[in-house]
């Protein structure tokens, strides 16, 4: 029998692991994510003022349910074309500089689109127009915030609440947004709310200006490389890939109900503007449940699950919500697809943003942005357009249906997923071990 192991001989005594940081805000102890959270707060807040205004008044002019589609497309529409490519230029410049100055041109076109309501210029050729430019500035912009995120917090281990909590903090104005936006617009008209939304861009580029963050490695070579670069990395990425197309999918199929909405405000409930906000009010306030769950959670293995989750949920509430005739059901139900898309989002957005390589960060997040704001802007145009033939109820219950059916597609696949995503996670931590790429979906 072995002898027992010497004084000399035994290991050090291990000390036990850290418990992982706890507290829903607890992101907020770094200054810099700080004080960008309060910068965001006011501009979240003035966006979602702003785009249900605009809704409102791209309603009340034409009547229109295709233009409220082609609204919204053209508003997040370049994400789709130019949001990928603004990847490689995240991870080639100053990613603060680039926000602020995206911010700049952004209060401009708020403030243009106000005095041309003021003025009663407006119309739909320059709401078109508005809307376009919005969806260009978009494009730098929702990457860059979200690709800023990693550099804001001192600890890793805070990346995934700070991402969670910015999610709430999205939602805490889509909740309270909307609701203030109906009002605004029954006192005051629209150019009010969208004169706010121009100084809410100039808070937060004041809050940007005030971060101090440290260096970056930078993208080499030319856009055209880094672009290629980047997309290869997400591509051999099995997590990677299958996640996108998860969002791809839930803000393709889920999303339509905002462009929807006054629809059903006016057609099915008898209401006016604001019934429209308190319908994408209380979407909001399922969204902001959700995003404080998610900041509540240690842990961030199990992101993965509630992307599947989260796409169910979204399903069968909307899939409920197209058949709902009486108001109250049909805000308990919003409650419930606001739930489900942004816990399908955040888990996403965390679980990429988790994996992926500090040098391809702009790039991926860039694909994640384009894949979320891009296709809400199709599913947008798809549902406007098919509503003026099918009816809104029946186009909402088409995308709830096939949107069940990827949920369950992609819960038979977690297994597989999971274990690639700690192999990745494990690659980050340890660079140097190469890891597979893993089986084509």
């Amino acid at each position: 029998m072995p002898s027992p192991l010497n004084a000399r001989e035994r290991p050090p005594p291990q000390e036990p692991p850290a418990e992982p940081r706890q507290g829903i805000l607890r992101a907020l102890r770094h200054p810099n994510f700080r004080r960008y959270f309060f910068g965001q707060a006011i501009s979240t807040l003035g966006t979602w003022i702003q785009q249900v205004a605009l809704s409102w008044l791209v309603y009340r002019l034409t009547g229109s349910a295709a233009l409220l589609g082609v609204t919204a497309f053209l508003s997040q529409a370049p994400q789709l074309v130019v949001g990928p490519i603004a990847g490689p230029w995240i991870d080639r410049y100053d990613r603060r500089r680039l926000l602020i100055g995206v911010q700049l041109a952004l209060a401009v076109q708020a403030l243009t689109l106000s005095a041309l309501t003021f003025g009663g210029w407006i119309g739909p050729g320059l709401i078109v127009a508005m809307a376009l430019f919005l969806g260009v500035a978009n494009s730098l912009d929702a990457p860059l915030r979200q690709s800023m995120l990693g550099q804001l917090v001192d600890d890793r281990a805070d990346l995934g609440n700070a991402i969670a909590l910015n999610a709430l903090l999205f939602n805490s104005a889509r909740f309270v947004g909307p609701p203030i936006a109906g009002m605004l617009v029954a006192a005051t008209g629209e150019a009010v709310c969208f004169a706010l939304n121009s100084l809410s861009f100039i808070a937060l580029a004041a809050a940007v200006a005030g971060v101090h963050v440290s260096a970056l490695p930078r993208a080499s070579g030319s856009i055209r490389a880094a672009f290629g670069e980047g997309v290869a990395h997400a591509w051999r990425s099995y997590p990677t890939r299958l996640v996108l197309a998860m969002v791809a999918l839930v803000n393709l199929l889920a999303t339509p109900y905002i462009v929807l909405a006054p629809i059903f405000a006016e057609q099915v409930f008898q209401g006016g503007a604001q019934t429209f906000g308190w319908l994408l009010g209380t979407a909001g306030l399922g969204a902001l449940a959700a995003a404080g769950f998610l900041a509540s959670r240690s842990a961030q293995a199990g992101f993965v699950s509630f992307v599947a989750i989260g796409a169910f949920t979204a399903a069968l509430g909307l899939a409920a919500f197209s058949q709902a005739t009486r108001l109250p059901l049909a805000l308990a139900l919003m409650f419930v697809v606001g739930f489900g898309i942004t816990c399908s989002n955040v888990s996403c957005n965390t679980t990429l943003q988790t994996i992926v390589p500090e040098q391809f960060r702009g790039r991926v997040v860039a694909l994640f942005t384009a894949s979320l704001f891009g296709m809400q802007a199709v599913g947008g145009l798809v549902a406007g357009s098919l509503a003026g033939r099918a009816g809104a109820p029946l186009t909402l219950l088409a995308g709830a249906l096939i949107l069940l059916a990827a949920s369950f597609a992609f819960s038979s696949r977690l297994r597989e997923l999971k274990r690639q995503i700690n192999a990745a996670r494990e690659a980050r931590a340890n660079p140097s071990q190469p890891v597979a790429s893993g089986r084509d979906a």
